[in-house]
This record gives structure tokens, sequence and C-alpha cells, in this order.
């Protein structure tokens, strides 16, 4: 029998590269449609029966959606697989990695860096934060001294202490951001943290030749990293332009959304690294196989964990300065 050319999509498919091209466009149309859906419901009047289930467990009084209240679920489904990967690293390393442990301190992170009613004072806010962080610790240490032993008590505790900072806390900074802006501004950062990602792949296929740090990560290149930072500047410049066009904002020079992008950038490199020490201790090459091309869902979220912070906390400092409010409002 003659040959027959397989077709592209399964050729691509069966291809690292070519799963990165069929599955990354999948998961932007993923974030798209939750941001999108995200921003439908921000402000809608909530049906009655959800109001009063509400009010009467969380005493929740608003009458309409609350910004975020997509990404919320989205984010918890991400951070307990997320967990879930966390554990296997931990078991691969000897150490006692519950998955409902690891999981529930990821929740319980996500949750308190994000649900705190905005009108409290800030020591109170410190205070629950810290409360909880003690619970965490508290509950860990009892449970993997269950057994009355106490060997690994320590180290266990500590990977749950990690699933709650690294997974839960992070993580929380992107329902920050969507509780003080339009799910513009948030996938904006999120393209502009990624695109660093993309930028070092290709610039480092194509002309990588001076190596990063080969002991940690050996695919890494300087010129990637360099070509990486590039593409988010330039997202970050004409990404800030275009979202004060689109919502009427007042936003700063082009040069200071470009700086936003290169920090963004470096840290979202540096979040990747970060991912890589666990990697590595743990001896593997990708956090899980949920995602063919990619490896984890921690393959996918570590660059934008460590920098999702930067970008809260740039804006901050920008609306301090009265930049991204209504283009002509007092102030």
């Amino acid at each position: 029998m003659g040959w027959k050319p397989m077709p592209l999509c399964t050729r691509l498919a069966s291809q690292p590269m070519g799963k990165r091209l069929l599955l990354g466009p999948i998961m932007i149309l993923l974030l798209i449609g939750a941001l999108a859906l995200d921003q439908w419901l921000d402000a809608r009047a909530m049906p009655e029966a959800v109001r009063d289930l509400l009010a009467r467990t969380l005493n929740f009084r608003e009458q309409t959606f609350p910004p975020g209240v997509i990404m919320l679920p989205v984010l918890m489904g991400l951070v307990s697989i997320a967990a879930r990967e966390m554990s296997s690293l931990l078991e691969a390393e000897r150490i006692e990695g519950s998955k409902r442990m690891l999981t529930a301190a990821a929740i319980a992170g996500l949750l308190v860096s994000c649900l705190v009613p905005a009108a409290l004072p800030a020591t109170t806010v410190v205070g629950i934060i810290g409360t909880v962080s003690v619970l965490v610790l508290a509950v860990a240490m009892t449970f993997y001294s269950r057994h009355k032993t106490v060997e690994g008590v320590i180290a266990a505790t500590g990977g749950v202490l990690l699933s709650y900072v690294y997974l839960g806390i992070m993580a929380g900074f992107l329902l920050a951001l969507r509780r003080e802006h339009s799910v513009f501004v948030l996938g904006w950062v999120i393209l502009t943290i990624k695109a660093c990602d993309i930028g070092a792949y290709f610039t480092g296929k194509a002309v990588g030749k001076t190596k990063l740090i080969p002991w940690l990560s050996p695919g890494k290149t300087w010129e990637g990293l360099a070509g990486g930072v590039a593409l988010s500047a330039a997202i970050g410049a004409g990404g800030m332009l275009w979202i004060g066009s689109l919502e009427k904002l007042t936003v700063p020079a082009w040069y200071h959304g470009a700086l936003l992008g290169a920090l963004l950038g470096l840290a979202g490199q540096a979040g990747d690294l970060l991912e890589s020490i666990l990697k590595r201790d743990a001896g593997k090459k990708d956090s899980g196989r949920g995602i063919p091309g990619f490896g984890g869902i921690l393959d996918v979220l570590d660059s934008i964990l460590l920098a999702s912070p930067v970008a809260f906390w740039w804006l901050h400092v920008m609306i301090s300065k009265g930049y991204f409010a209504p283009v002509g409002a007092a102030g």
C-alpha cells in the first residue's frame, strides 16, 4: 500500500513542540472565556435564593455578583490540582505529602488572601491572615503526628506551609487584582507574564547559545531570557495603552508599561526557576503530565504565581499617583 501522509493535527500532536502549539491556543481561549464570563456577571443581580444563602451563612449582604465570582472557583480548581502535584514532588523526596492537607492549605491561603473584606482596618486584616497561618501550622503538625510519632513531622509540616504560601497566598494576588480592576487588566497582566515564557522559548530555540543556569535549568539561555523580557516589555506597554483607550482610563507614559512588562517577565522567569528547584530536588522534569507538551498545572502557573504580586503592587503605586482612574475624574 502507498504511504499516506498524516493529518497536520496528528503530526503536531505527536511532537512536544506540536503539543504546545495545539494546546497553547486552547488554554488561551479557556482563559478568555473565564474572564469574559466573570466580566459579564460582574455587578449583575444575584438570584434571591443565592442572596439569602450568602446572607445566612457568610453575612454577605451585597445584592449583585462581586468581581471574581468566576475566577475564584477556577483558581480553586487549579491550585487544588497543583497541590496534588506538589504532593508527588514531596513524596519523591520521601516527605509525607498528604493530598488532603496540601489541598486544604492551598485553598485556605487563596481564600484568606482575597476574601477578607476591604473595609476592615489593616491591623484586623493582618490579624486574620496571621491567625489562619497559625491554624494551618497547628493543624498540619497535629495531623502528621497523629500516629504518635514525631518522625518526619517537621518536613511534612513545611510542605503544608509551602502549599499554603506558594500556591494559596500567591495565587490570591490574582483575585486581589480582579477585586480592584477589570478583567482586561487581569488578562493584560497574565498575558504580559506568559509572553516572557513564549518569547524566551522561541528566541532560545532560534539563537540561544549561552546557558543561563545550566545546573538548574539546562534549556534556558541568556539570549532566550532577553527575547522573553523584550516581548513582555512590548506587551506591557501596548496592553497598558490599549486598556487606557478601551476603558477611558488615565495611564502613565508607555515606558512605564514597558518597565512593568520587563519586571513581570523577569519575575515570571524567577518563578519558573523557583519551581525548577522543587522539581530538580525531587528528581523530576515536570510537576505532572496533565497537560501534554507543558507538563503539569504547576508548570503553567509557576511564572504567574511569583509575578502577580509584582503586578499588584505596581498597580497599587500607580493608583496612588492618580493613574488608572476614569479620564476627567477629580483628584
